[in-house]
């Protein structure tokens, strides 16, 4: 795992997991599934205490995805340590639990942590998972196992392991400070990226994870840089005056995609990174913007009121065959297509209301999943199944919220300032 000093996963004995414990996420509303989560056991005590706060972590990531309702401990009647010994299944489906998560810690002599974790369907009273980590980051360790659990009882992809880059918000309307910041999906280990000495935009992380870019004016010149999360490093990566949108990365990292302003017009273009070399896709009368390409790279969905308004559009990734593909009322704009390649988010706005949506890729089946005063800028978890965005209030309180594509799920995440323009990170 990198940047997590850890040696892998192994897999634990235990019989094959005959059981069909699994949750339909594809329905409109789902019932959230009862499952028992029990302090991760260890002697000592000082390993204890880690145990129970990876439980406790795991336990937060499967409730807040609203797919999974974990029962209280204080109900529980097997110890965790009695439970190192296999299940009492009948003390389990007493207090209605239908999926059990138990482990152990043990602190290792290099001051790395191992941790064992098995997962059980009560009812079939079959193992379902059994697998190890060893690492210096326990924390990690949960968003890991938390994967893994939402991956076996979903059939998907989890996100727990995964982090959001946005634009920290400070001070009067009429000075407004925006840093850079970024943190764990579930608000941990935040920490600010730039010190709010220029003015930052829509940050978008790159498929390697480690480095960022984001537009910011500098001595008043608009300009767009690559930050290296790790070392703290950025380079410029183009001065381009008149420029809308900050890039978005191509799913394989080595281009960029972006508006720019030339004469006068905004049009879109993709620099690669490699040669740094600018090449121009649309040439159009009208505005285009907010560019984002498929998880294939062979299309781009984009931004134009070529046709009176601002819709959505697509277009091959050369330039070519430009067909709208949004018909409702009011406008659209920011598209983004999932990393799933099923669907394509935006923001659509209305008589004075906005609305984060999702449609499929031809335009059909148009979804509106949250509306507000100012609902913007959507983003994707890497599973494809749960967006983030910003909502601001008629006060002017900017806050991240994430929803999941049933609409019922609607959650804020914690910030410590005002945030805006989210962007989640791929998966590890």
């Amino acid at each position: 795992m990198a940047g997590a000093a850890a040696a892998g996963a192994t897999a634990m004995i235990g019989r094959r997991a005959l059981a069909d414990l699994s949750i339909d996420i594809t329905r409109g509303q789902v019932q959230p599934l009862p499952i028992a989560i029990s302090n991760f056991y260890s002697a000592d005590p000082t390993a204890a205490k880690t145990g129970a706060d990876v439980s406790g972590v795991i336990s937060a990531n499967l409730e807040r995805s609203g797919l999974f309702k974990p029962i209280d401990p204080r109900a529980f009647i097997q110890t965790p340590e009695a439970l190192q010994a296999g299940p009492r299944f009948g003390d389990w489906r007493v207090i209605n639990a239908q999926a059990l998560v138990g482990g152990a810690v043990r602190q290792l002599p290099d001051g790395r942590v191992r941790t064992e974790f098995r997962l059980w369907d009560v009812a079939a009273e079959q193992q379902l998972i059994g697998v190890a980590y060893t690492s210096d980051n326990w924390r990690r360790i949960a968003h890991i196992i938390s994967d893994a659990i939402y991956k076996r009882l979903t059939c998907e992809e989890g996100y727990f392991d995964s982090r959001i880059v946005y634009v920290a918000e400070s001070g009067p309307s009429t000075r407004r400070i925006k840093r850079l910041a970024i943190m764990d999906q579930d608000g941990a280990n935040h920490r600010f990226l730039t010190d709010g000495a220029n003015l930052v935009l829509t940050p978008r992380f790159s498929p390697t994870l480690q480095e960022i870019t984001y537009f910011s004016y500098f001595n008043n010149q608009p300009r767009v840089y690559l930050f290296n999360i790790d070392t703290g490093q950025q380079e410029i990566l183009g001065e381009f005056p008149g420029m809308t949108f900050a890039p978005r990365f191509s799913p394989d990292g080595n281009q960029v995609i972006m508006s720019m302003a030339r004469a006068g017009n905004s049009e879109i273009f993709v620099m690669d990174l490699r040669t740094r070399r600018t090449r121009r896709l649309t040439d159009d009368a009208s505005i285009d913007t907010s560019p984002s390409f498929s998880p294939d790279s062979r299309e781009i969905v984009f931004n134009s009121d070529r046709g009176g308004s601002p819709q959505i559009y697509k277009m091959s990734s050369d330039g070519g065959g430009v067909k709208r593909i949004s018909f409702g009322k009011g406008r659209y704009n920011t598209p983004v297509w999932s990393p799933r390649g099923d669907l394509i988010a935006f923001t659509r706005s209305d008589q004075g209301r906005f609305y984060i949506g999702v449609m499929k890729t031809d335009g059909s089946g148009e979804r509106l999943l949250a509306e507000g005063f100012l609902v913007e800028g959507p983003t994707w978890a890497p599973n494809g199944r749960v967006l983030a965005f910003f909502r601001q209030e008629p006060n002017g309180r900017t806050r991240i919220y994430s929803i999941d594509l049933t609409g019922y799920n609607e959650r804020e995440m914690i910030t410590p300032l005002d945030a805006s323009d989210p962007a989640w990170s791929p998966l590890a």
